[in-house]
């Protein structure tokens, strides 16, 4: 078959052949690794890759039934653009890199089956057209059905619900991790917020250039080229980045998404209720309506908790295990993740990964201020403070703060300050 090369199909060429690779990386590393993500990805930048293919072959001259007919039936009669499985892959590879187990169930099929749906019909017309009738006939050999308006709008509006959707899933994650993980900033994974980024932008270009046809703009063959390139360039920067962030999540939970409330952190762990019903943390507050003796009950059991918290954090210094959780504190602590939770959100103010970074950056406060430490870097004091990255520690001393840690001057001091009462 023939390939034109010009700058508009050899340009696309190149982002087709760097995609293929990166999938093919993708996929030999899922399965090297066991890594359900990596294979998700892949499958997406294949998807990516069959995308661009109408344009791409197009402008090599595949659409010129004169000059060669079979190309052309191959593109009208090969379903490239994926768009109604783009969505559904784009939520499934986001579940599985942030949920270490996750797994691909029967329920998950549902979110495929109008993909699934138009392939069977597109196999059905290529049965009855070349294998049966051996002519046009439920295809009008004029037009390519990948361009079909129902389809593209279709498309269009299954990837923004599942954008949507994956965006929800991230939020959730991250309202988890704060509340779980000492070491939360290291597992933010910031670039699946780019990649879903990245994929609302392909979404408004793809809606602008809808538009701009509904209102009858005349646009020329070439010009939509570009928008293709936008695409190739998203899909280009989304392989590059997500080979080079494909790391292994350091916390073990289960998300359940779309639910009113957060999910329970650690669900396989037993609730004890009899402390649960003997603490109501949700009576403490300061203008709520309660009996004096209830609220007295309430403060003095959460006071007993933030001794005992405070005790284990900043006594023994559990807080200089760089990978502390906030089960390993309920467990040193015998209760249940779910009750030190509130403890540490509302007799603190903060959440699990601020309170245990507050005491970390309490620390290399009182080392910068001891005159023993002067020859030694702040990098060395933030590790041993239980910090296991600069970049975490730089935001959380700025958090703390208000400073950077270079322009922090250290205030002579004997007590170590809680975060109650620091402004």
């Amino acid at each position: 078959m023939p390939f034109v090369f010009n700058k508009y199909s050899g340009l696309l060429l190149i982002f087709f052949v760097h995609g293929l690779v990166y999938a093919l990386l993708l996929f030999g590393k899922g399965i090297k690794n066991d890594t359900v993500h990596d294979k998700w990805l892949a499958f997406f930048l294949l998807l990516c890759i069959f995308f661009i293919c109408p344009w791409m072959l197009g402008f090599a001259g595949w659409y010129d039934g004169y000059t060669c007919l079979s190309c052309r039936n191959f593109l009208f009669y090969m379903p490239f653009q994926q768009s109604l499985l783009m969505g559904p892959v784009i939520y499934c590879y986001v579940q599985g890199r942030l949920n270490p187990n996750f797994q691909f169930t029967k329920m998950h099929w549902l979110h495929f089956i109008p993909g699934i749906i138009y392939n069977s019909w597109i196999l059905i017309v290529v049965i009855v057209d070349r294998l049966i009738l051996k002519r046009y006939y439920l295809m009008d050999g004029k037009n390519d059905p990948d361009f079909n308006n129902w389809y593209v709008a279709l498309g269009l509006v299954s990837l923004l619900v599942y954008l949507y959707l994956s965006f929800k899933y991230y939020q959730h994650y991250k309202t988890i991790i704060y509340q779980e993980l000492s070491f939360a900033d290291d597992v933010t994974f910031k670039w699946i917020r780019n990649f879903l980024i990245a994929f609302f932008i392909y979404f408004f270009s793809s809606l602008i250039v809808g538009l701009l046809d509904f209102f009858d703009v005349d646009i020329k063959y070439t010009d939509s080229w570009w928008y293709y390139l936008l695409f190739a360039i998203i899909f280009y920067y989304i392989a590059i980045t997500g080979y080079s962030n494909s790391i292994v999540t350091k916390a073990q939970y289960r998300l359940a998404f779309l639910q009113q409330q957060l999910p329970p952190l650690l669900p396989n762990i037993n609730q004890d209720s009899a402390i649960i019903e003997a603490i109501s943390f949700e009576d403490i507050t300061e203008n709520q309506p309660v009996g004096k003796t209830k609220n007295k009950k309430n403060s003095e059991a959460m006071d007993e908790w933030k001794a005992k918290v405070l005790q284990a954090v900043v006594t023994e210094k559990l807080y200089q295990n760089p990978e502390l959780t906030l089960t390993d504190l309920s467990k040193h602590l015998v209760t249940n993740p779910s009750l030190l939770s509130k403890i540490i959100n509302q007799g603190f103010a903060m959440n699990f990964n601020d309170f245990i970074n507050w005491y970390r950056v309490e620390e290399i406060k009182q080392q910068l201020e001891d005159g023993a430490n002067a020859n030694r870097t702040i990098m060395s004091l933030a590790y041993d403070a239980g910090f296991n990255s600069k970049a975490t520690f730089n935001r959380a001393f700025k958090k703390a703060t208000g400073k950077n840690p270079k322009e922090f001057l250290p205030v002579a001091s004997n007590k170590v300050s809680t975060p109650m009462n620091m402004k």
